[in-house]
């Protein structure tokens, strides 16, 4: 999303937990499944979800780098090696 750097979704991931995130996407898609959708705020939704989704993809990456170092640290070294 433009003007979200990783540095401005880490700050707002630090407001936003993972199930807050998850829990208003799920009620933004129902919004948009909806036959009555307001085409007023559809684009201002949309928006919120682009912001939403980049939040936790960043969060994704992180938790992943996370837990990678985390079972690299319970891997023995290699005493030969």
């Amino acid at each position: 999303m433009p003007g979200w750097n990783s540095e401005r979704i880490a700050a707002a991931w630090a407001e936003l937990g993972w199930a807050e995130a998850m829990g208003e996407l799920s009620g933004i898609l129902a919004e948009l499944e909806r036959d009555d959708v307001d085409l007023d705020v559809l684009a201002d939704r949309v928006e919120r979800a682009a912001w939403l989704i980049s939040v936790c993809r960043e969060r994704i990456a992180g938790t992943r780098l996370r837990v990678d170092e985390l079972v690299a640290d319970l891997i023995p070294e290699d005493p030969t090696g």
